[in-house]
């Protein structure tokens, strides 16, 4: 006879019990009692199911943390993914809806009215995400704000903010990263080392130390932690809002911003080669008679950390501080094309970032050169080497757009960036900042507030969009030249010079006809003995053309100085 015990045990040994069944008096078939009497009785099985349970704890514990940094990380990633696409589809609906209804404005002028207010709408709306968001969002609004010959002011006036105002990585991240990056923390490497960094940019912040071995007082850039973080994630953010903006507007395709920015980027992030970058540039200008350019001496560098030497100034535009200290602004205008056309066509990699945050003054009280000045240059994290033909061809190029040969500015404007006839006076434009008209009569002159208005109002009727296929396609090196010559001259009308433009351009001309003679020299010299009649002849009129542009920037730079006594002897009397 079966046991009605073993019977029920059997039964219930599948079936769940709920909680109302218990308490009803449903009583489990199994005997506790015994099962507790077997696991007391050996202490090594009571020891090891404390180590299984602890284990098991340990492990959940381990889990629910990670699970926890992993959630944490996702709901951050879809909220600077949201912030993104949010913007962008409300700019790109704000857009077709204004461009659609151009059609029904009849006379125009409303209509442009209209799109003035959506561009400040759309920068608005973008301003809020690159702040919120940062890391390399930051370095994008910096780049778009210099971009004046090709986005609306609207936009460009709105990003202007982001070329001073970065946030800032804690001090505790910053510590963390010393020790992730060298093994040691900050204290190690450093006597002394200022919480509070003295300048912020969109990829890096400085801090003022004091070395442990020297007692030098140095900088200490270091790379915001988070950006390790993010990058990835903002790159592959960036590179979707421009496919989707070609995707909707075809004809304003500006992935070549996002391809750049893949390809610079990892460079600017590796503070070692920028170590490297900025002694080439040390070493390269130390060379060159009366040169007033300064680069901090570099004392060590890591990927995401590099220690400079410190030299403090104020930015070049600072118009109370040239001013107060007896410091012409033409001769800092000049120093400063004097200092990026060399980088254009001398034998040295290019800066390609001079912006204002970049560029210091500081007053020199020493007279070792004739400048009573020094041009301090930071952040040497993006430069490229430029063809030594394409030097030469850029340089060829802008003595025409200075003769005034339009013939030859057509010329090497194919030779430089493979631009057709049809589309070089809008080249031409772009690379001078002037009306066509203008870039065919006299470059050299100061351009009028009607001139500017033209040039405007051009862009907003239809070239924008020739230009930005024209970019498109141009080499990317070119792209990076005509950045350096863009910002170049904002500083240079920042500084409110008297002269105007007609210095810096003889300035260009300089360079341009010492590349030329240069090479034709080197043809010469391949064709055989200089003592040929025919290679005397090529010599000779080589070296007759490059002495008219020498004689006519010697007897300017003369006129200037002359000027400069009489003004000073003008107010001495006073």
């Amino acid at each position: 006879m079966r046991n009605p015990r073993i019977t029920a045990a059997k039964k219930l040994r599948s079936q769940w019990i709920c909680r109302g069944c218990l308490q009803q008096g449903v009583r489990s078939p199994w005997p506790t009692a015994q099962f507790s009497t077997i696991y007391r009785k050996d202490p090594r099985q009571n020891l090891r199911r404390r180590i299984i349970w602890a284990t098991v704890g340990g492990s959940l514990a381990i889990g629910a943390i990670t699970s926890f940094q992993d959630i944490r990380h996702g709901a951050a990633v879809v909220q600077r993914s949201a912030r993104v696409v949010g913007a962008l589809l409300l700019n790109v609906n704000d857009y077709r809806m204004v461009l659609n209804s151009k059609e029904k404005d009849k006379d125009g002028e409303g209509w442009q009215s209209t799109l003035r207010a959506c561009h400040q709408r759309c920068a608005d709306r973008t301003l809020r995400v690159l702040e919120q968001n940062g890391s390399i969002f930051i370095k994008l609004g910096q780049h778009l704000s210099s971009m004046n010959y090709l986005l609306p002011i609207e936009w460009t006036r709105t990003f202007i903010p982001l070329q001073d105002h970065c946030p800032e990585s804690s001090y505790e991240a910053i510590e963390q990263m010393f020790i992730d990056d060298t093994g040691q923390p900050i204290a190690a490497h450093f006597d002394t080392f200022d919480r509070h960094p003295i300048g912020a940019a969109s990829l890096a912040q400085v801090h003022l130390a004091t070395m442990k071995d020297t007692g030098a007082k140095v900088a200490v850039k270091v790379q915001h932690p988070a950006l390790k973080e993010w990058v990835p994630l903002d790159l592959a953010l960036t590179r979707m809002t421009f496919s989707t903006l070609k995707y909707f507007f075809p004809e304003y395709d500006l992935e070549w911003l996002s391809n750049e920015m893949e390809s610079s980027l990892p460079q600017e992030l590796d503070f070692a080669l920028e170590g490297k970058n900025a002694l080439v540039t040390k070493r390269y200008f130390s060379t060159i008679k009366d040169s007033p350019l300064l680069v901090p001496d570099v004392y060590w560098g890591r990927k995401r950390i590099l220690v400079m030497e410190y030299i403090a100034g104020h930015r070049t535009d600072d118009i109370a501080y040239l001013d107060s200290n007896g410091i012409d602004r033409d001769e800092v205008s000049a120093a400063l094309a004097r200092i990026f056309n060399e980088m254009i066509f001398g034998d040295t990699p290019l800066h390609c970032d001079p912006h204002g945050g970049n560029l210091a003054v500081v007053r020199r009280n020493d007279r070792r050169t004739r400048h009573n000045f020094d041009i301090i240059l930071y952040d040497h994290g993006l430069y490229r080497d430029i063809p030594i033909q394409m030097r030469r061809n850029y340089a060829k190029l802008w003595l025409a757009v200075i003769d005034a040969d339009e013939k030859g500015m057509r010329r090497y404007a194919r030779e430089v960036a493979g631009v057709t006839d049809e589309q070089f006076p809008l080249f031409a434009s772009a690379i001078t900042g002037r009306d066509y008209r203008a870039v065919t009569t006299s470059v050299i002159s100061t351009r009028s507030e009607e001139e500017k208005e033209v040039v405007s109002g051009a862009m907003g009727e239809g070239m924008l969009q020739e230009l930005v296929q024209l970019l498109g396609q141009v080499p990317r090196i070119v792209l990076l030249i005509l950045k350096t010559n863009d910002l170049t001259r904002n500083l240079d009308e920042s500084l409110q010079t008297r002269e105007g433009p007609v210095r810096n351009f003889l300035i260009l001309a300089h360079y341009c006809s010492r590349t030329v003679f240069r090479e034709q020299m080197e043809i010469i010299r391949g064709r055989g003995s200089m003592l040929w009649p025919r290679n005397m002849l090529h010599r000779l009129a080589a070296w007759s053309s490059y002495l008219r542009v020498e004689a006519k920037l010697s007897l300017y730079e003369w006129y200037i100085f002359f000027r400069r006594v009489v003004r000073l002897s003008s107010l001495a009397s006073i």
